[in-house]
């Protein structure tokens, strides 16, 4: 199985994205347990995400970590239009730019994932 796990929820918006940051990355935890291909993108304002999870006071610090292998990017004008290629550069976290649209830096495609069959999940 192949899944495309994609975070869009806004670190600033309290406990309800806090929930969804944590069970996107609970599936990413469990496919990559059953030996599934996974990847964990970062999209929109979830782009802010990396720089919270990579705090060590983050109560996901530990879960991102068990699967910070599988995060494969941040869209760039994502990062660009939210305020957080900053932070995505000091975690180390690519920003992608494979789907060039007119006025942005350019995004993560999720074209591609629809292409190869992989199931997305949107958090």
């Amino acid at each position: 199985m192949k899944t495309a796990i994609l975070i869009i929820s806004d670190p600033k918006a309290g406990e309800e994205s806090l929930a969804r940051v944590f069970n996107g990355l609970a599936v990413a935890a469990e496919g990559k347990q059953a030996g599934d291909e996974v990847e964990v993108s970062f999209i929109g304002t979830g782009t802010r995400w990396p720089a919270e999870l990579s705090k060590v006071t983050s109560p996901v610090n530990g879960l991102y970590n068990a699967v910070r292998d599988l995060v494969v990017g941040a869209s760039c004008a994502c990062a660009a239009v939210f305020g957080a290629s900053e932070g995505l550069k000091a975690c180390g976290i690519e920003e992608k730019k494979e789907n060039f649209l007119t006025g942005t830096l350019g995004l993560l495609s999720l074209r591609r994932y629809q292409t190869e069959g992989w199931q997305i999940l949107i958090f």
